[in-house]
């Protein structure tokens, strides 16, 4: 199957990826995150702060500050104990999970975090975060600086940055479980953990700006990490320093190829452990993996985003101001509801809440748009209201530049949305608001090719991320959904003709507890 084919029918028929007798090895599982063996080890503080209320002010992070902005970007937070729901054999009667402070598909977490540091309690070098352990693990020591800014383009002034962060994919570690739709989860879940990651820096008084073009096999061969198995997917410079994000790439010396970098530094061999006797192959993920990589720095480019033009009747929502809220309280409360949801109403100023906090720090510093006088998101927001005080029901665009609706359609969709979700884990007939997360249809193809689909998933992620966060601080829960029929939602939006698809449905409500056990893993 071609690229081409295969993230069509990725997106609008996933029967046709999946091979009909696919069954799940429930019993050799991998471990939701990677283990390194034989390596120096650097332990954390288990005494993480209990509030980020309150933003710091910039200053060079010690280790100490390092684990604790490691642990609410991507800690284990929160251990749990329930009864699997009648009918269901996945995990047999009895479930238990350890919880983060994003959600993830089947809580699988594929993604992985390393870090190049440069502070003074350890060398300077490249680190893993160990989640299970809440440690570092050094894979290599030295200085970077000079590799991974060429690695990027020569675009970021490395050198004035404490740290950059990397973002890796596992395929293994969700693949075993969805097959080949695991491609579509783990872009969204990278994107959920970047998305947390901006809003944790945020309260630690850390700059930063997320690169998604970078020459890939050059910063696999600097992690280690065998793109057979994971690769990088986002690259993220942390400063407290005047950093230059876009430096000026006219000159020609700035331009590398990724085999000119992997000659300079020696390979290192490591050994991990993930737990799966039988790792079976994914020829489809890394073919389309390999179909994304940017070989040089010549093949970056820019996005200009298309403005959404929505005729229709415009719904002035009130002026609110930002939520104020404690982002460790709300990593702590976030809660998937799925036959949790209970009916509510909501008001126009929580509505309006909702919206200006997901779409308010949804403009970030990236490498698709720094040039560009006027950035814009590449994602939008649609939503079906239901019951929401003095709003009619119906199908709406936000304009988040008016901070007002434009109604599409009006009246009740909740069934066909139904009966557009092959699994009946939700009921939306309990759920007062329904979001839509929408992109290009062709994600960008154009400009980044291959490459656009997982920077339009990872994009849609953070916005994902930053309306559960809204939600929670709100009090009410959302629980992200790929289960849905994307063709149904785009006609009831009417967003086929304007080049555009839903690439995630999230539905927003209240909840009741859950008969569960669920403890912090925090002291």
């Amino acid at each position: 199957m071609n690229p081409d084919t295969f993230l069509h029918n990725l997106h609008f028929d996933i029967d046709q990826i999946t091979p009909p007798d696919w069954e799940v090895d429930w019993e050799d599982a991998p471990l939701a995150y990677k283990l390194y063996r034989g390596l120096p080890v650097f332990p954390l503080s288990l005494e993480v702060p209990l509030s980020l209320e309150e933003w710091e002010a910039p200053a060079k992070p010690d280790l100490r500050r390092i684990g604790d902005f490691l642990w609410y970007t991507f800690g284990l937070n929160q251990f749990s104990q329930s009864v699997s729901p009648v009918g269901s054999d996945e995990y047999g009667d009895f479930m238990q999970s350890f919880r983060r402070s994003v959600p993830s598909g089947g809580a699988l977490y594929p993604n992985e975090l390393y870090m190049f540091l440069k502070i003074e309690d350890v060398p300077e070098g490249i680190y893993h975060y160990d989640v299970l352990h809440h440690r570092l693990v050094l894979l290599r020591k030295g200085n970077f600086d000079s590799y991974i800014a060429r690695a990027l383009g020569s675009r970021c002034d490395v050198p004035s940055c404490f740290g950059t962060v990397f973002v890796t994919t596992m395929f293994w570690k969700n693949y075993y479980k969805y097959n080949n739709f695991a491609y579509r989860l783990q872009g969204l879940d990278a994107g959920g953990v970047i998305g947390q990651l901006l809003e944790v820096a945020k309260r630690f008084g850390f700059a930063a700006g997320v690169y998604f073009q970078f020459l890939d096999r050059a910063l696999n061969h600097l992690l280690g990490v065998s793109e057979e198995e994971e690769s990088v997917y986002a690259v993220i410079p942390l400063s407290v320093e005047p950093t230059s994000w876009a430096a000026d790439r006219t000159s020609r010396n700035g331009m590398v190829s990724a085999a000119e970098l992997c000659g300079e530094i020696t390979p290192i061999q490591t050994n991990h452990w993930v737990r799966s006797n039988i790792v079976k192959e994914f020829p489809m993920l890394t073919s389309v993996n390999e179909a994304s990589m940017q070989e040089s720095t010549n093949s970056f480019r820019q996005i200009i985003p298309q403005e959404t033009h929505c005729e229709g009747r415009p719904v002035t929502l009130p002026t609110v101001n930002r939520i104020s809220y404690d982002l460790a309280s709300v990593c702590r409360e976030r809660f998937s509801p799925d036959i949790d949801f209970t009916s509510g109403k909501v008001s126009m100023e929580q509505l309006a809440a909702l919206l200006l906090e997901a779409t308010g720090s949804c403009l970030y510093r990236n490498d698709l748009d720094m040039t560009l006088e006027k950035p814009a998101s590449r994602v939008t927001l649609y939503v079906c209201l239901n019951t929401v005080d003095g709003i009619p029901d119906g199908a709406y665009y936000y304009d988040s530049d008016a901070h007002s609706l434009r109604e599409i359609k009006p009246g009740d969709h909740r069934l066909p949305l139904q009966s557009g979700m092959p699994a009946g884990n939700v009921n939306l007939f309990q759920v007062p608001l329904c979001f839509h997360i929408t992109g290009d249809r062709d994600y960008h193809k154009t400009e980044m090719g291959y490459r656009g689909y997982r920077i339009q998933q990872m994009e849609a992620g953070m916005l994902m991320q930053r309306l559960l966060i809204a939600a929670t601080a709100l009090g009410m829960g959302g629980h992200p959904l790929l289960g849905f029929n994307a063709k149904m939602s785009d006609e009831i939006y009417g967003i086929e003709s304007q080049g555009k698809t839903s690439l995630i449905q999230i539905p927003i409500g209240f909840y009741r507890a859950r008969p569960w056990l669920r403890g912090n893993l925090i002291s």
